[in-house]
């Protein structure tokens, strides 16, 4: 089996629809692929309808969260969409998107760069928009190559000149909240540290012990050396060991299936959860 248990679509900040995540997904060789949308399960509905035969959808979210000053990501799987507590702190974390985004333009503009916001609610589309949307604007004018080459101190990145802080969830209560949704928790690319500061790897000790699941280790962001210290990291606290692509269609260089995750550890997330269930493809649209 070869398993993908993190990806993002055009309900986030993904360049592919649902429905096209999906099929690419099978084309791409794939049994099971998760679909992780930054804070929201909007495009849940969109790519089960249309899941191929023969591909198994994990519903999911990538919530934002902070520890301590710092962002971090926790991938949540699995859980009841409709749980009051997680779905109200969805919703906050989503709304503070917009005004976020609308500073981060204003900061851009003080700096010389000639960026709207209508340019950047034109690339987010139906989305939830967010950094980096932001950056293909800036990619869009010629300001930098790559959309990774705003996430750096002159631009977007934790701390750079046109950074804006937003509403993150504090890790311990995430954890709380996916458990009380029936979900699973992962703690998402956490040594990555080219996106900026990361939390101490101690940290992940604490989180254990109050209830994380386990660490995305295999990952484009980690190297053969770091993705070894996790993993000693994660046999010695316990924790699953996952891996997968962090997909966003043409918008990052990773591709389907990039790197994936081991079926028993699939599997032990299944037994966890019971807020939902994957779908198996039935023959979408």
């Amino acid at each position: 089996m070869r398993i993908d248990l993190h990806t993002h679509s055009t309900a986030s900040d993904g360049t592919d629809t649902p429905a096209q995540l999906v099929r690419k997904a099978a084309a791409a060789g794939l049994d099971v692929v998760a679909l992780t949308d930054h804070d929201t399960t909007r495009g849940h509905a969109e790519a089960v309808a249309a899941l191929p035969e023969g591909l198994t959808l994990v519903t999911g979210a990538e919530l934002s969260c902070r520890l301590d000053g710092v962002s971090m990501h926790m991938l949540a799987y699995l859980f009841d969409p409709e749980e009051p507590a997680l779905l109200a702190e969805r919703e906050l974390v989503r709304d503070d998107r917009v005004p976020r985004a609308r500073a981060m333009v204003a900061k851009l503009n003080e700096l010389g760069v000639p960026v709207t916001w209508e340019q950047v609610a034109r690339i987010a589309g139906d989305g939830s928009v967010g950094r980096p949307h932001v950056a293909t604007a800036l990619v869009e004018l010629g300001v930098v190559p790559t959309v990774n080459d705003a996430f750096t101190q002159d631009w977007l990145a934790d701390g750079g000149r046109a950074h804006v802080e937003k509403h993150e969830t504090d890790p311990f209560e995430a954890l709380r909240l996916i458990k009380g949704a029936g979900g699973v928790a992962v703690f998402a690319h956490p040594a990555a540290a080219k996106r900026g500061r990361t939390v101490p790897e101690a940290a992940i000790a604490d989180l254990a012990a109050a209830g994380l699941d386990g660490i995305e280790v295999d990952h484009m962001d980690h190297d053969a050396e770091t993705r070894a210290r996790l993993r000693g990291t994660a046999k010695e606290l316990g924790l699953l060991v996952t891996g997968s692509s962090d997909y966003h269609g043409s918008r990052k260089t990773c591709v389907l299936g990039e790197y994936t995750t081991d079926p028993e550890v699939y599997g032990e997330i299944t037994r966890r959860a019971f807020g939902a269930f994957p779908v198996p493809g039935a023959g979408g649209a």
